[in-house]
This record gives structure tokens, C-alpha cells and sequence, in this order.
């Protein structure tokens, strides 16, 4: 006998839709409150009067601006050549996002605190600023980074600076496309790379011709190409161009003293792999007119220093990127189950969780570390050790990001490798921070450069680095073996990059020893220096203990 089917009842038990075992989004959250870590390191080095400011900032960086970071990626930039009567406007529009994005940084001194507040961790507190603002948006981190660096070659002119840095470091943001000299605040940009050199800035052909007097803070008139100009937007631009005392630097702003336009000319937008929301173009300098800053022929000597600052940034984005992979990775495996028990439980799960997250913090405490050597400006060894550890922080720390983004999005899962997910815009956005202001080479031979040309500046890293002897056999020998490195001169740069290995681990290593947690400390140790460990993530030894290193590390709500 044929049993009579119910349509209705079996129609009821179709929906194949119920979302389970699927963890919400991370966001809206405070990376500064739910990041043990970031508080730890900003008051170890003195920056933790600005607790209410980076607290005030991560609300920002987690809520609204989240939203506006994902639509200023999606639209990016669009250049405008001329306006529809046929007049030549050079224009880069942006999505509403972008200028929100900036807006809110400007506001919160992220450009400008060191400058405008400059106590004791004031760089610390800014690096802060900037770490939580990554979580937001990376693209619009670049001008921010590039008006912050820029101070100290526009300080080294006068007569240039009593005009610009009030606007420079103002609170102020303006993104119309006006004359600087209409604005409250403004932003500045860098362009130095051509096309036939590189990193090998001197080869640059761009030359610079007086308007009538010699000098700095004399107007000059650039004639040139560049290869990269990011975001040419901005109000003004160190520039790098050849005179005949040699290659100086000068300041090139979008709009002349008269009110018109400047020989500026965009000639097309570049169409990279991340670092979408932020506008880097190809340009051309038809007669444009500038300001000499510092002494003709001594260009990169007066750029060195805003080269070193964006340098330090790319130190602090890199581990501020590698922190958030790591809190999407940490946040989703706590809110799924496999096999039996939530996913961030499983052992071999674990080992991969808290190797991320040891790797993360020691970027952040290297990093941090370099903050509190900038704001020590009257101490000659504390400059000495951020002239060899910012070459050697940016060279392993920018490296490390892109493999940690991609094993985040591992532990993700599929889910984690779609668009939708914030892991992609990470992974994408991670290689940046390694290639623009110097590669990884640049950065091995800038170590050598500094060894060749301030010795102290390695006795000065390695008393560092030697202030934590004593914490383990382990670490010892890796300190005792670290001077013969340097010794056979004759193959040091075949070597570099693998002593720059040896010696950025050796400081991470120590920050953490000296001023961490213990547990994060030993696991550091015995997975990176003893060499216990593989090559990828999740090899680390028994002996450490990934629950509490995890539970440390985890992205509470």
C-alpha cells in the first residue's frame, strides 16, 4: 500500500539556507580596547598619555570608518584630464568615503601629533594612531604618512616653513581641488622615483633651473618626468631634481603663488594590485615651479629624513596589517566548530593561531621600540640605533605581512579567500609596504651604508639587543654569534639579507624578553631561535603554551 505524500510537510523541511556554524563579522569593534598587545607596547614606551585619544580613534577605526574604507576601495580614484569646456584641470576625484577616511585622521592628529605635541612618546602615540587607522584603510595611510614625514625637509628652509607647516600640521582637512594658500590645512606628497632609475634616485634626469637667484627657499622651475606620484592630490610634493650643484630637493606645490594652475601634469593613474583607495600616478613637470629646500646639491641628505619617517611607517602598517589578519583569523576560528569541538581548540589549529599571534606582537614591539628611539631626540645613541633598525625593521618586518595575511586567510577558509571577507584587501595591500620606499635589497645595503659610515651606530643596536642576555642559552649564543656576521667585509653584501635575518629576529627576540610577556617572550625563543620551528606558521615546539598566548591575543568584543 502506497503511503500518501504530504507536499506541505515535506516543503516545510526544504529550506537548505538556515546559516550554521558560521561566525558573524568581527566588526563593529575597538582594535585599541580588544588589543592586549597594542596597549601593552604604547605604554612600555611612554606613549600611554594618549590612552583616551587612541581609544577615541579605534572606536573610529572599527565602526563607521570600517564601511568607508570597503567603499573607497570598491570605487576607487578616477583622473579627470580636462573639464568638459576643454580646459586642462589635472583632477583626481575620490569616492565621499575616501574624503571621510582622510578627514578623520587629519582630525586626529595621525599627520601631525609628533610635531604639534612633542613629549615624550609623542611618536609612540602616533605610530598608535596610525596602527588602528590600517584596520580602516591603508590606501589613505599614505598621504597621511607623507604630510608626517615631509616636516623635517620643509623645516630645513625657513622661509618655506613659516609659510607651510602652520597648514602642514593643522587639524584642518580640506580636499578641494583649490589653491593651498585657501586652505586651513594641507597634504603633502613625495615624488622622486623615474622611470630609468628606480631606487637609484641620482640617475634621476628631472632638473631644476632658478627663476632668478640661487638658493634656499629660491623658486626654480622643474622640467621632468615621474615614474611614481602617489597621491597627486596633495597640496605641494618633495620633489628630486638635478641642478648644477647636483641633485637637491625641492617643495612643488599643484598651484602657483598667482592663482593658477602649476605645470603639473598627471598623465595617467596606475592600476595597482591593492592599495586601491589611494590615487599613484606618472607625471610630468613642464616648467613647474618650486622651492628650493636646504643647499643645492644636497638634495637627498635634506629628503633623508622624511625617507626614514615613511620608512617607519611602512614598519608600523605592515604590523598593524599583520594584526588584523591575525584578529579575523582568531575571531572566526572561536566562533566555528569542526570535527567535533570549536575550530580555535583543535591543537593543530592552536599552533598555527598563536605563531601568528607571537609574530605579530614582536613586529608591533619592534616597531614600537623605533617609535620611542624617534622621540628620543637628545640622545645620540638612541639616533644611532633608529638610523640601523628602521633599514633592518622595514626590510623583515614588510616581508613578514604578506605571508601572515595569507595564512590568516588559510585558517579562514574558503569563506576567507572571497572578496566580501576583509582577508583578500590585506593579502593585496601586504606586499606594498615591502617594495615602495625601498626594497628589501635597498634596505640590506642602507644597513651596510650606515655600518660603513657610523660604526656606532652597530655598537649601538647590539648593546640593544644585549640588554636582554641572560634570558636563555638559546638567546645567548644567537647574541654572541651576531658580531661575526659583520666581520668577512669582502662577502657582507652577497650576505646581507640573511644577516639582516639574523639580527632583526635577535631584536625582536629581546624587546620581548625585556619588556613583554614572559610566555610570548619564551615561545619566540624557542621557535625562532632555536630553530625548532618550520619554515611556515604552526611549527611551534610542545612546550608553548598556545591557550594563553591565544587567549592574549584574541579580538574581544
Amino acid at each position: 500500500m502506497t503511503q500518501d505524500f504530504d507536499f506541505n510537510e515535506h516543503l516545510s523541511r526544504a529550506d537548505t539556507h538556515e546559516v550554521l556554524n558560521q561566525p558573524g563579522a568581527l566588526t563593529p569593534y575597538n582594535p585599541w580596547r580588544c588589543d592586549q598587545a597594542l596597549q601593552h607596547w604604547v605604554r612600555t614606551f611612554d606613549g600611554g598619555w594618549a590612552e583616551a585619544q587612541l581609544d577615541a580613534y579605534g572606536a573610529d577605526c572599527g565602526g563607521d570608518l570600517v564601511d568607508a574604507g570597503i567603499a573607497a576601495n570598491e570605487v576607487p580614484p578616477t583622473f579627470h584630464s580636462h573639464d568638459r569646456f576643454g580646459h586642462r584641470i589635472d583632477e583626481v576625484r575620490f569616492h565621499p568615503a575616501y574624503h571621510r577616511l582622510m578627514r578623520t585622521a587629519v582630525e586626529a592628529g595621525v599627520p601631525s601629533l609628533p610635531w604639534t605635541d612633542p613629549r615624550p612618546g609623542a611618536h609612540v602615540a602616533r605610530a598608535g594612531l596610525e596602527y588602528l587607522h590600517m584596520h580602516a584603510d591603508a590606501g589613505s595611510a599614505c598621504p597621511l604618512t607623507m604630510t608626517f614625514a615631509a616636516v623635517p625637509a620643509i623645516a630645513s628652509t625657513p622661509s618655506v616653513a613659516d609659510v607651510w607647516l602652520p597648514r602642514v600640521t593643522s587639524r584642518v582637512y580640506d580636499g578641494a581641488n583649490k589653491p593651498w594658500f585657501e586652505k586651513a590645512g594641507v597634504t603633502i606628497g613625495m615624488a622622486m622615483t623615474e622611470k630609468q632609475g628606480g631606487s637609484d634616485v641620482r640617475a634621476n634626469t628631472t632638473r631644476a633651473y632658478p627663476l632668478a637667484v640661487r638658493g634656499p627657499g629660491e623658486s626654480y622651475r622643474l622640467i621632468g618626468h615621474k615614474w611614481f606620484c602617489s597621491a597627486p592630490m596633495c597640496d605641494a610634493f618633495l620633489v628630486l631634481a638635478q641642478t648644477e650643484a647636483g641633485l637637491s630637493c625641492f617643495l612643488l606645490p599643484r598651484w602657483r603663488e598667482d592663482g593658477r594652475k602649476n605645470a603639473f601634469f598627471i598623465q595617467r593613474l596606475k592600476d595597482k594590485l591593492g592599495n586601491r583607495s589611494n590615487a599613484s600616478s606618472e607625471i610630468e613637470f613642464r616648467g613647474a615651479e618650486a622651492w628650493l629646500l636646504g643647499e643645492e646639491g644636497r638634495g637627498v641628505r635634506t629628503i633623508i629624513e622624511m625617507v626614514a619617517m615613511t620608512r617607519f611607517d611602512c614598519m608600523v602598517g605592515s604590523a598593524a596589517l599583520m594584526r588584523a589578519a591575525t584578529a579575523e583569523a582568531l575571531h572566526h576560528t572561536s566562533g566555528r566548530s569542526t570535527f567535533g569541538k570549536p575550530l580555535h581548540d583543535q591543537p593543530l589549529m592552536q599552533n598555527v593561531l598563536a605563531d601568528l599571534a607571537i609574530e605579530s606582537e614582536a613586529a608591533l614591539a619592534f616597531s614600537l621600540r623605533i617609535g620611542k628611539a624617534l622621540d628620543s631626540t637628545g640622545n645620540e645613541t638612541e639616533q644611532q640605533l633608529a638610523r640601523m633598525a628602521t633599514a633592518i625593521g622595514k626590510y623583515w618586518i614588510c616581508k613578514r605581512a604578506p605571508h601572515l595575511s595569507y595564512e590568516a586567510m588559510e585558517c579562514i577558509g574558503g569563506v576567507g579567500y572571497v572578496e566580501e571577507n576583509p582577508l583578500p584587501r590585506i593579502y593585496k595591500e601586504a606586499p606594498v609596504n615591502a617594495i615602495w620606499e625601498g626594497s628589501g635589497n635597498i634596505q640590506c645595503l642602507d644597513v651596510l651604508r650606515v655600518l660603513n659610515k657610523e660604526p656606532l651606530a652597530l655598537e649601538a643596536l647590539l648593546n640593544e639587543i644585549g640588554q636582554a642576555r641572560g634570558h636563555s642559552n638559546t638567546f645567548d649564543q644567537a647574541i654572541q654569534a651576531l658580531p661575526a656576521l659583520f666581520k668577512d667585509t669582502n662577502t657582507l653584501e652577497y650576505r646581507a639579507r640573511n644577516v639582516v635575518d639574523q639580527v632583526a629576529m635577535a631584536f625582536q627576540a629581546s624587546q620581548l624578553i625585556q619588556h613583554g610577556d614572559s610566555r610570548v617572550a619564551d615561545a619566540f625563543v624557542a621557535s625562532r631561535l632555536e630553530r625548532l620551528g618550520s619554515v611556515n606558521y604552526g611549527g611551534l615546539p610542545t612546550s608553548v603554551d598556545c591557550r594563553s598566548i591565544i587567549d592574549r591575543a584574541m579580538p574581544r568584543v
